[in-house]
């Protein structure tokens, strides 16, 4: 529906980037794995390293799953926003595209103890 205005529109929204004192904000799913019923939110720096962001903020948030320690990181299928991706491990999430209120989503087919029927 159509909105007219009656004026110039000046709200600055709260969760800019520069809110954060040099972190940026990221989301992170893990598909099939509704024992999570929506993405983490997470402050991370962006010169964190991805293989960091994995073993000190991703994985200690999913440890309640079942799968977890079953994971092969180096098989995960990502995606950053909609489209397929692969990350380098050894570079920052700046350097692999990651941008403030980014969501990453983790795909680990063969992994789907809560939705074993899952593709």
């Amino acid at each position: 529906m159509p909105v007219t205005s009656i004026g110039a529109y000046t709200a600055t929204p709260a969760d800019v980037q520069a809110n954060y004192h040099g972190a940026q904000l990221v989301y992170a799913s893990w598909d099939h794995h509704l024992l999570f019923a929506a993405p983490f939110i997470m402050p991370v720096p962006p010169d964190m390293l991805f293989k960091d962001w994995v073993t000190n903020a991703l994985t200690p948030l999913i440890a309640a799953d079942p799968d977890t320690p079953q994971i092969d990181w180096t098989r995960v299928q990502w995606h950053l926003g909609a489209q397929p991706w692969q990350p380098d491990f050894e570079r920052s999430l700046k350097d692999n595209g990651v941008r403030h209120k980014a969501q990453i989503r983790m795909h680990t087919p063969g992994l789907n103890s809560l939705m074993p029927f899952a593709a």
